[in-house]
């Protein structure tokens, strides 16, 4: 496989991925050589495409660097390819560190939704994009009601969001992403996928797949949430403008604040909090505007921070999972499984392409 692989992306290819991925972990050849039981001759050889790489080198890199087998021997999207830094930026930029890996997950998320698709197991989505300009936090927040309709949900509750998100054409998914990292989006032919990163609190990781969603809605080819261009900054609080009311729409926040005294306010966005799954400054941003009340009383309110036996006693103590335990969208889950089920795959990619969903202990007969 390596070797049909390296005929087609060249042995100095792989090499360079080899090169950028250790000084995205700042490791040295040295290092690097001593944790794959090789010269430091050897690795520098193996980076810039003079020695080939076997299988069982190759592998204990990639163990060694975090990443998949696949990140050294496929090339990534071009639209990842026409942002990825060069390996002098690596060598001296954490935020550039941070970017590669991001880049790394999100291109092998793609790989994976691709490979179901040219299996045929897993269908295309249409991509729901906004038909209207969106120039400004307002038009977000309409774009977000758009897709509300679209997708039949009213001002209700959403539930899993890597459901919702597959709904609209996007496959997310919850992966390890490094520190600072809280995820990012891409198009690529038609394709929609996005990262969530598995670090964040729950209610955080909701906004953030709702984040990622809004780049597709609002016709964005490929986003991060690492190091947004000072140009983008608008357009950046118009997401999450689209993210805010999608999850929460003021309609609903703003009826549940209406004429109230300020105990009665807590009470009821404890509540909004907890059944929408949102952060208690989101839920207290989109009731804010509501009622007249003074920037001292929203101000007070957002200080007034629930505990989490408030939370949950508003639900009456029912756990309610979601991309804290649902990993993958569900679409894309049966597809793996079809994929399994047909011989396709084999156990170990399946549990690998499900992203901790699974464990190979689950497919053990009882």
């Amino acid at each position: 496989m390596i070797a049909h692989m390296a005929q087609e992306l060249s042995w100095e290819l792989i090499g360079e991925r080899i090169r950028l991925s250790r000084l995205s972990t700042g490791l040295s050849q040295g290092a690097l050589a001593d944790r794959i039981g090789l010269e430091r001759s050897m690795v520098s050889k193996l980076e810039s495409g003079g020695r080939h790489v076997d299988a069982v080198e190759l592998t204990r890199i990639a163990r060694e660097l975090d990443y998949p087998l696949t990140h050294f021997l496929s090339a990534p999207p071009a639209v990842v390819s026409r942002r990825t830094a060069g390996a002098a930026e690596i060598d001296r930029s954490d935020d550039s560190k941070r970017t590669y890996r991001t880049e790394a997950q999100i291109s092998d998320w793609l790989r994976d939704v691709c490979q179901l698709m040219d299996d045929g197991v897993l269908l295309p989505r249409p991509l729901l994009r906004f038909p209207g300009a969106v120039r400004g936090s307002d038009e977000a927040a309409r774009a977000a009601g758009w897709l509300r309709v679209q997708l039949g949900l009213g001002t209700e509750p959403l539930g899993s969001m890597t459901e919702v998100c597959e709904q609209a054409g996007q496959f997310t998914a919850v992966v390890p992403l490094p520190e600072g990292a809280d995820g990012a989006s891409l198009v690529d032919d038609e394709v929609a996928v996005a990262i969530v990163s598995e670090r964040l609190q729950p209610g955080r990781q909701r906004s953030t797949a709702a984040h990622e969603l809004g780049h597709l809605v609002l016709g964005d080819e490929f986003s991060s949430d690492l190091g947004v261009h000072a140009s983008r900054k608008e357009r950046e609080k118009a997401v999450d403008a689209f993210g805010a009311e999608f999850l929460l729409p003021k309609e609903r926040a703003r009826q549940a604040v209406a004429r109230k005294d300020q105990d009665e306010v807590r009470r009821n966005l404890v509540e909004l909090s907890a059944n929408y799954r949102v952060s208690w400054t989101l839920a207290v941003q989109q009731a804010a505007p509501e009622g007249g009340k003074s920037a001292e009383f929203w101000q007070q309110m957002k200080q007034r921070t629930p505990t989490v036996a408030e939370f949950r006693n508003s639900l009456g103590w029912k756990p309610l999972p979601d991309l804290s335990t649902v990993r993958v969208p569900p679409g894309y889950a049966s597809a793996v499984m079809r994929a399994l089920d047909d011989a396709l795959i084999t156990e170990t990619r399946a549990v690998e392409m499900m992203r901790g969903q699974v464990t190979s202990d689950e497919f053990d007969e009882e």
